[in-house]
């Protein structure tokens, strides 16, 4: 019965986007309905707040990748490219502080 609980939420409602406090309510429910345990009922919500969190994390990571993809079709430059940027400037900049010494 809890694995039926569980499968129902993860491919129905979308337990990644779901907050904890709704996770937990539903599981409230879900216990109360199924009738579980107090020990079965709390191992189904910690199951349930896990997945989400993982859920979350590959859906982050998703998102995240298809930006990547986005900035680099469009030829975009990224923080890590603006920062590399810096660097280089500042080591110009550096440079031609110390040949206007050596030039004095």
């Amino acid at each position: 019965m809890i694995e039926q609980i569980k499968k129902g939420v993860l491919t129905g409602i979308g337990l990644g986007l779901m907050t904890n406090e709704k996770i937990l309510e539903f599981a409230r429910k879900s216990a109360e309905e199924a009738k579980l345990s107090t020990e079965e009922a709390r191992k189904l919500a910690d199951e349930l707040l896990e997945q989400s969190e993982e859920a979350k994390k590959k859906l982050e990571d998703k998102i995240d990748e298809q930006i990547k993809q986005q900035f680099d079709r469009m030829g975009l430059a990224t923080k890590e490219d603006v920062a590399e940027l810096k660097k280089e400037i500042l080591k110009l900049h550096k440079g031609q502080k110390k040949q206007k010494k050596v030039s004095s």
